[in-house]
């Protein structure tokens, strides 16, 4: 029996046995955790400085304003930044294109010396080198995959990333703005809820990266708190000045 084959079901590769890959080129969850963190960060220091010197419903106008301003701001951020990392892409590709046209021998040997680099013999990066480009598309691929360490064809979604990052912003923005929405005019129950989106959003985060969950908590909890005080420092320091 071969080495590869082991105990594998005849339609499943050996290596899905014991563990698999998420997708991780989307850019959704970039996206998602960068909006809800900004989204609970950037509103609890608004309320929280313009609770400073200033009542309930100025409090709540301004979290609502921070919260749709935040979350366009966000989306389209989002989505012109990735667009343009995938015309970036797309752009090197034709670029690789021209010089297979123009140079397909340097080609081949740049390939022949980078799996060589990895560690082929030559005969062995010579052989692979020559199945890789019978086919164009698939050596493009390879080489920017190898030269850039991104593989055109897995391009994260702009539209992904914009609808992920406005949804995570607003869901985190309303967070510190709930006890004002439902009658309780406190600014330290606002700071609380905050507190507790901010240790579930810093944890969820690390369970997706298999990190410690309370580092992650603890992590956001903190970066969280030193801007909403510095914040509601300056709202005071403003307010007193005034």
């Amino acid at each position: 029996m071969s080495e590869f084959e082991g105990d594998a079901a005849p339609d499943q590769l050996p290596h899905e046995i014991d563990h698999s890959h998420p997708d991780v080129t989307g850019g959704w969850l970039r996206a998602a955790t960068f909006g809800a963190m900004d989204g609970l960060v950037s509103n609890s220091a608004l309320i929280a400085g313009v609770a400073a010197g200033a009542g309930a419903h100025t409090v709540v106008l301004s979290g609502v304003a921070g919260l749709l301003a935040g979350a366009f701001s966000m989306a389209l951020g989002e989505y012109t930044s990735v667009t343009t990392a995938n015309e970036q892409i797309d752009s090197q590709v034709r670029i690789e294109r021209r010089s297979f046209e123009r140079h397909p021998h340097a080609e081949r040997v740049e390939l022949v010396n980078m799996l060589m680099a990895m560690g082929m013999t030559e005969a062995t990066a010579r052989k692979a080198t020559e199945e890789i480009h019978l086919d164009e598309d698939r050596a493009v691929h390879f080489h920017l995959a190898q030269e850039l360490g991104v593989d055109p064809r897995e391009k994260p979604s702009p539209r992904v990333a914009a609808i992920s990052s406005f949804v995570m912003f607003a869901l985190g923005a309303v967070i510190p703005l709930l006890p004002y929405l439902l009658g309780a005019e406190k600014l330290w129950l606002g700071l609380l809820c905050s507190a507790v989106g901010l240790v579930v959003a810093g944890a969820v985060a690390a369970r997706f990266t298999k990190g410690s969950l309370a580092f992650g908590a603890g992590r956001q909890l903190l970066f969280g708190a030193i801007a909403i005080a510095a914040t509601y420092a300056v709202g005071n320091l403003v307010e007193a000045a005034l």
